[in-house]
């Protein structure tokens, strides 16, 4: 079969998998590598065969700039001791603790290539988790963390395999490996904010939308490519731009960059991570057949992943658990020397035995897992048993851990995001946005850009739109709460919604109606049907906000 069909179906299988999950209430990426292990098996089906490089060089990079611009740098500041011990210290002690197991189940597998594959197998992949997280409600710190770890944990997995690599071709010291840690991450961290801050400002001089986000998709391989060159970690150095792009491309981009950023990279993002899970399970077959050796058989290389899966799990428990509970211990007797009553629901409230619960059993593997471990030298004893390794722990943490995470979130008893302390909060934001709007308004020295002052309507127009918005935010925020709503009866805000969607309806209409009968120029015709896409797409963000 052609390539081009090939990709044309697997395109189509992503989008039906994507829109079938949630009424599974199955992640889509757990559905995808069961389709993928599935096909593979049948027979007559080739191998499917992906160069490790094409997965760590050409797809990572822009996955991990996708989810570092949209993760908040406030977010990420404020759990950095959180996200550090996760995908630092956690990815260290998983590498070890696993890479001691597979040293004593291989007689012939040098300590360090152990490792290695203990590296390998370290770093979690959060797209299902988070995709759970954010669908059932957790905590919008916990879901931070989560997403946070993942984002720096391969960097830390892959400068770990890196050493262990080069350990096996000689001696290296403990040392070395933290010296080259450090280099590592301090060089990739320069190399990554010079690269956001340089890119960011180039593409705030650009105010045609499709050049600024052109050059965003070169921005993941600017910091990638020189990070590499120079021995430092390429993929920290992308989280890094991908942080510092997100939090200043609010202030400086136009929000037409920023409105096509973020659906075209919200799509890439989509495509690429959907169909590494569709080849994680079509490679099944190929690593299979590729392991002959009698000594060490099929069966038993997936027991010892099974073997590795048991202990990672643990080694996370361990890791994760004890301090959970300590952190709310401590901040309770903090709040009790301070005679504040103690609230599990404020946003600074450690989650404790029940958050450690759910972020223990979000450990699940991925792309990063499978490709690393294709990357691992030629003569590397048991090469292709410990690729099978690494694709067992991948598989069964991703469809074991995936599947029962829901299970565990209602099991734990954690305190969800409440809806409408979010819709509160989004209220009284937007009045503190509605206020400064009509400071402004109210200033007498107020002229407009031709030097004159505003006509008195057009400014009451303005403050009457503002408050408006302000309004319709409280009243979402009240019908959450139940407020004295008639019986059946929509709120004001959401009767305008409707009421203007409609006749957007019937304008669009009138609309396709002039272009067929040809009596407008198309040029007319085409900002005619923006002006509509404009305003419908603000319309159904907001119905958006009520969710």
């Amino acid at each position: 079969m052609r390539n081009e069909v090939v990709a044309v179906i697997g395109v189509i299988v992503i989008v039906g998998v994507s829109a079938l999950a949630p009424r599974l209430k199955i992640a889509a990426p757990i559905i995808l590598v069961l389709i993928g292990v599935g096909i593979s098996i049948i027979p007559g089906v080739q191998p499917v065969v992906v160069p490790s490089a094409l997965i760590l060089t050409v797809v990572l990079p822009p996955l991990l700039y996708a989810s570092a611009i949209n993760l908040p740098l406030s977010d990420f500041r404020k759990n950095i001791v959180s996200i550090t011990g996760l995908s630092v210290a956690l990815v260290f002690v998983s590498a070890f603790g696993t890479g001691l197991l597979l040293f004593w189940l291989f007689p012939q597998l040098s300590l360090a290539s152990a490792i290695a594959l203990g590296a390998v197998i370290s770093p979690t992949d959060a797209v299902s988790a988070a995709s759970i997280a954010k669908r059932l409600g957790l905590p919008h710190r916990l879901t931070a963390i989560i997403e946070g770890e993942s984002l720096v944990n391969d960097a830390s997995a892959l400068v770990l395999l890196r050493s262990a690599v080069a350990a096996t071709a000689g001696a290296v010291s403990i040392w070395q490996v933290g010296g080259s840690f450090i280099y590592s991450v301090v060089v990739a961290a320069i190399v990554g904010a010079i690269v956001g801050v340089v890119t960011v400002w180039v593409r705030s001089q650009l105010r045609d939308p499709v050049l600024t986000t052109a050059i965003s998709f070169a921005v993941p391989f600017l910091a990638y490519v020189p990070a590499e060159a120079v021995g430092a970690s390429g993929v920290l150095a992308v989280v890094a731009a991908g942080l510092l792009t997100g939090h200043f491309g609010a202030k400086y981009f136009s929000a037409p960059s920023r409105i096509s950023e973020r659906l075209t990279w919200r799509t890439l993002s989509f495509l690429l991570e959907n169909a590494v899970f569709l080849i994680m399970g079509l490679q099944l077959k190929g690593l299979v057949e590729s392991v002959v050796d009698e000594k060490l058989s099929v069966q038993q290389a997936v027991l010892f992943g099974l073997y590795a899966t048991v202990v990672l799990i643990v080694l996370r428990f361990v890791f994760v658990m004890p301090p959970a509970v300590l952190m709310k211990w401590r901040y309770r007797r903090r709040l009790a020397r301070t005679g504040i009553s103690f609230d599990p629901g404020a946003p600074e409230a450690p989650a404790g035995a029940s958050g450690g619960l759910v972020l223990s059993w979000s450990g699940m593997r991925g792309v990063v897992t499978l490709a690393a471990a294709q990357s691992l030298p030629e003569n590397t004893p048991y090469r292709p048993q410990l690729i099978l390794i690494a694709f067992t722990v991948a598989i069964v943490t991703l469809v074991l851990q995936g599947t029962t995470l829901p299970m565990v979130i209602r099991w734990s008893g954690i305190r969800l995001a409440s809806p409408v302390a979010d819709r509160e909060e989004f209220a009284s934001l937007v009045d503190e946005l509605q206020e400064a709007g009509r400071g402004m308004l109210e200033n007498p020295s107020l002229v407009l850009s031709d030097g004159t002052a505003p006509d008195t309507e057009v400014v009451e127009r303005v403050r009457h739109d503002a408050l408006l918005r302000s309004q319709s935010a409280w009243e979402l925020a009240q019908t959450a709460e139940h407020a004295a709503v008639a019986p059946g009866a929509l709120p004001a805000s959401e009767q305008y919604r409707e009421l203007r969607l409609e006749v957007l309806r019937v304008e669009r209409e009138t609309l396709l109606d002039a272009r067929d009968r040809e009596s407008f120029s198309s040029h007319a015709i085409t900002k005619a049907h923006e002006m509509l896409d404009l305003e419908e797409s603000r319309l159904v963000q907001n119905e958006g906000l009520a969710d």
